[in-house]
Order: structure tokens, then sequence, then C-alpha cells
């Protein structure tokens, strides 16, 4: 029996080796009948057990994967790439069905390790040389040549049991796609290579940006197992390659999109890993959290504050500042008091004590109790920490007696003290929070830029913020120094939004009107050529104009307008387009404001820019 199972066998791999033949991988009727004789029954046989099948003019093996396992015993591997990939046929004749893949994959499969990565390498080589330089000198490649280089890659990785110790390859390949495209390569692909997630992950991070659509591919991981991957996409983070035909889009950011989307699936954990990340963006998405995600950021706040480490301690500070404003549920709200507590029970986390007691400021339940310790800590920061001015100026709405706190804001008033005191709306401490301002002003005219950012943003909460802030911008406009009338008045040009306009505009009107330094007019200028892409041209023209005629009246005016104008027009394109425009529509207008010299300039400017419309 042993001798008879040796002789089939022995015919049965010879059957697959002439199979290799060039053709459609089947039995000529000669070879069989050799190889299998009927007058022996051997062709009875064989037929009658199914190992070979006819098959049009000759016979085929009846089971593919028999058939692949036996050709590929007799595959010359070298010499079948040669053919199939590097160099083509080496006579004329028609090519190799691809439906024969199947014993080449099978070979290459059973190739030893190092020989297998040269293999696959050298198909990563001839990818590129086909993407680089589509011809070849003696005619063009054949479409099967790189068919057969990704196919066999492609079979061959998804295949291997551990594709890790092919990261050499893969690397290569990644690269490869990113300058060719994905093909035979997508998301797909990526995901079923048998890797670590880690460097799976590392690989799409590669890819992303030659195709967005590999984000999906990661998408797919992370909804797989959250836990796992969480940590591996906040280490694209440091990643800020563009992506291709996403403006503005790095992989950075695609990142942060990612895990926000997908914030749902494991958001405490997400938490963990953005604070571990370390990173300007985990911070970034960490701020975003605390206002779409305020019950999770509570939790992670809590854990954070009774953490031993103390850059988790020093992360339960900022965070719980930062979600506090945006925490509705008493059970949240518990969480950040318990927090702030801790903090404060820690004296070694001095720093953080202003922080923590900002959290307790916004508790409706302990507020009473901690706002002496909080006043202390804002006059008198000698531990190294200072309570946020924003968190006292939050507080007084609901305190019964606000006078304390005005008076620690007045005592220590600075930059920060005039910008947190915009968020007062009601008139009676918004009127209090003015009346700070300008007194401060009085004192430190240098804090002007600080001021004026208050005036912006009462200004853009709209007609409701009018006749307190009227008042006090009026009163400044007539009786401050320069330096404030400037800052002013760069507020007052510009454009602002929908709420603001109306109230800007009638300051603006007031200023034209009234002002006469040229400091302060060319700060106004300066302002309205900032903004002269974004505001209608029409009413950058009139303001313009209004500008230009108030300097004429203005010692030393008209040298200023002229001059600032010429400066502006050559600064910025869209500005020194508006004003050729001006100059050809209303010439005697122009010709009034801006002498020959300045309007030539202007001209030769607009002519040499390139078109902004």
């Amino acid at each position: 029996m042993r001798r008879l199972a040796a002789r089939v066998a022995g015919r049965v791999h010879e059957a697959a080796r002439r199979c290799l033949g060039p053709g459609q991988g089947q039995l000529d009727r000669a070879s069989f009948e050799e190889l299998f004789p009927w007058r022996t029954g051997w062709a009875s046989a064989v037929l009658t057990e199914g190992l070979l099948v006819p098959a049009g003019p000759g016979y085929r093996f009846a089971h593919e994967e028999l058939s692949d396992w036996l050709q590929a015993a007799h595959l010359d591997v070298p010499t079948a790439l040669d053919t199939l990939v590097h160099h083509g046929p080496a006579t004329p004749g028609p090519p190799v069905p691809r439906h024969r893949i199947g014993p080449v994959l099978e070979a290459l499969r059973r190739l030893p390790p190092a020989e297998t990565r040269g293999v696959l390498t050298r198909l990563v080589g001839a990818l590129n040389t086909f993407t680089e330089q589509p011809a070849d000198p003696d005619g063009p490649v054949h479409p099967d040549r790189p068919w057969w280089a990704a196919r066999l890659l492609r079979g061959t990785l998804l295949a291997a049991p551990d594709a890790a110790r092919h990261l050499p390859v893969l690397h290569a390949l990644a690269e490869h796609v990113a300058r060719a495209g994905p093909e035979e390569f997508g998301g797909r692909f990526w995901n079923r290579l048998r890797l670590p997630e880690s460097d799976r992950l590392d690989l799409l991070r590669r890819l992303l940006p030659s195709d967005h659509h590999y984000l999906e591919a990661a998408a797919r991981r992370l909804a797989r197992a959250p836990r796992l991957v969480l940590p591996l996409v906040c280490a694209w983070f440091t990643d800020e390659r563009r992506l291709r035909g996403r403006p503005g889009a790095t992989v950075a950011t695609a990142a942060q999109a990612l895990l926000h989307t997908h914030r749902a699936l494991a958001v405490d954990e997400l938490t963990e890993a953005l604070v571990g990340a370390g990173h300007p963006r985990a911070d970034e998405l960490l701020a975003v959290l605390a206002e779409d995600e305020p019950s999770a950021m509570s939790r992670a706040v809590d854990r954070w504050a009774h953490d031993e480490r103390p850059g988790r301690r020093v992360a339960a500070a900022a965070y719980g500042l930062a979600t506090a404003p945006h925490v509705r549920s008493t059970a949240d709200r518990e969480l950040l008091r318990h927090a702030a507590q801790a903090l404060l029970a820690r004296p070694g986390d001095a720093p953080l004590h202003g922080s923590a007691l900002a959290v307790l400021l916004r508790d409706p339940q302990v507020r009473a109790r901690y706002l002496p310790d909080a006043l202390d800590c804002f006059r008198d920061p000698g531990s190294g920490t200072r309570l946020p001015a924003s968190a006292l100026v939050a507080a007084l709405p609901v305190l019964p007696d606000p006078d304390a706190v005005f008076a620690a804001l007045r005592a220590r008033a600075d930059g920060e003290v005039l910008r947190a005191l915009a968020a007062l709306t009601t008139p009676g401490l918004a009127r209090r929070a003015g009346d700070l301002v300008r007194d401060h002003l009085a004192g430190h005219p240098e804090d002007a830029p600080h001021a004026a950012a208050f005036v912006d943003r009462r200004l853009e909460q709209g007609p409701a913020a009018g006749p307190v802030l009227r008042a006090l911008v009026l009163d400044l406009l007539r009786t401050a120094p320069s330096p404030v009338r400037s800052e002013l008045a760069r507020v007052l040009a510009a454009p602002g939004g929908e709420p603001s306009r109306t109230l800007r505009g009638e300051l603006a009107d007031v200023l034209l009107r009234e002002e006469a330094d040229p400091s302060v007019l060319g700060a106004f200028l300066e302002a309205l050529a900032a903004a002269a892409s974004v505001r209608p041209e029409e009413r950058t023209r009139e303001l313009l104009r209004r500008t230009g005629r108030r300097l004429l009246r203005a010692p030393g005016g008209p040298v200023v307008f002229e001059h600032r104008t010429v400066e502006l027009a050559r600064a910025d394109p869209a500005f020194g387009a508006l004003v050729a425009r001006w100059l050809t529509d209303a010439e005697a207008d122009a010709a009034a404001l801006l002498g020959p010299g300045a309007r030539r300039t202007v001209e030769t400017l607009s002519r040499a820019a390139p078109d902004v419309t």
C-alpha cells in the first residue's frame, strides 16, 4: 500500500507540475493519459474519486486549494516573478491568466521569512517603478505587471500570521500609496492585516495625508477597541502634515475631530488618554469637552484631584475651572465641589488653590462660605497663585452684597480685571464696571488696550449694552488722553458683528465729528484699512472720506492722511485696490484729499498688485 501511495503521490505531483505550463492551468489530454492511463484504470480512479475533473479540452484539479498547494511545491518563484512582474515573459505569447495567482501566492507563503521580505520589498519597488516610469524603453508596461505586483503583495501580507515582521515592507508600501493612491491598498486592507494595534494605527497615520478616507479605517478600529486605540490616536497630535484636498486640516486636527466625533464610545477613557498625552492638541480637546461633556469632565476632575501624581492635580485645577460654567446637574456640581475641596486640603498644592476657590465660587451651596478665602487669595496671591478675576466677576450677579468684590477688583485692577468686567451685563453691575474701567484708566493709561477690549466685548452684547456703554465711551472720547482715544478709535473702526453695528457706527460718527488729534484719526484709519476686505466697500469709502476731511482740518492732518493712506495701500492689496477704485469713481472727492503724488503712487501700486476682487 505504501508503494501504491507513493506512486499516486508522484503522479499527482507531476500532474501539478505540468499544470504550471502556459495556458489556463489545466492538464492537457495527452499528459493526463500519460500519467493516468485508461487501460490500467488510473484515469477512472482519479475521475471517480474527484481528484481531477474534465475542463474544456483537458482536465483540472477539482479542489482549487489542493491544486495551489501542489503546484506551489514545484514553482520556481524567482523565475515566476521575473515573468509576471519584473521583466515580463521571455518569449512572446498570451499573458498568464490572472486567475492563476493561487499557486504563486502559495509559493510565496512557503518561502523562509528573510527571503519573503526580500521578495516583497522588490514588489514594492516594482510598483514604485511602474508609477514613476509608466513606460519601459522597449514599450509600454503591460497592465498585467502592476496588477500581479499589487495582488501578490496584498495576498501575501494578508495571509501572513504575523505581519509585524514585515513592517519595513509595510512602511515602504505606505510611502508608495501616499504617492500613487490607494488602489488595492485602501483602508480595509490595512485593517485586515494581523498587526498589533500600535503598528496599525501608525501605518494609518502615515497614510492619512494622502487620502482622508483612511480616517474611516481608524474610526473602525476605534469602534472595535476604544480603550486600546484612544491613546494611539492621541499620538497623532504631533503630526502636523497637511491632508490632501482638505484646506487647513492636518493629521493632528483630524485626530482631534475623530476623537470628538466618537467620544461617546468611551468618554471617560478619552479624558484619561487626553490628559496622559500631555500635548497642546489634547488640551484643546479637553477644553471643548468641558463644554460638550461637562458630566464626563466633572468625573475626570474628581479623579485627578484625588490622584497622587502632581500633573493630574494640575489638570484637575485647570479643567475644573473650565468645566464649572457648563455644569447643570447637582451630581456634577457635587463632583467639582469635592475635587476643589480635595485640592484645598493639600498645603503643598497652594498654586492650585486659586483655581479651586474659583470653582467653589460657582457653587451656590458653598459660595458664601468660601468667598472670604477667595477675596484674600485675590488680594494677596503670596503663595504663587491668584484667583482668576473672571471667577470673582462670575460670582457678582448672585451675591447679595457685591461691594467687597468690587473693592477687591478695584484694589488689584489690571488688564485681566478690565477684560473680565465685560461679562457683567445687568445695568447696575455694568455701570459699576464702567466706572471702575474709567477710574483705572485715569491712573493707568497704559492699560488702554485692555479697556478697548472691554468696550469691544460690550459692544458685541448688542443694544442692551447701549445705555451704560454709550455714556462711558463718549466720556472717554472727550476726556481721556490720546493713547486711550487711539485704542478706542481702533475698536470703533472695526466692522464688528451684527449686534454691535448700530452702536459702533453711532460712536464712530461722534469720533469723526469731534476728534482733532491726527494720531487718533490715524489709528482709526489703520483699523479701517485692516478691515477693508470684510466691510461693504461703500461703507469703507464713506469712512475713508470722512476721516480724510477731518484730518484736513487738523494741524498736520493732510500729511498724515496722505502718508498713511499710501503706506496702508502698499501694505494691504485689498485696501490699495479699494482706494484705486475710489480715485477712479470719485475723482473730485479723492483729489480734494490726496495730492497728485499720492494718487499716482496708489494707482501704480494697484496696477502692480494681484487681483484681489
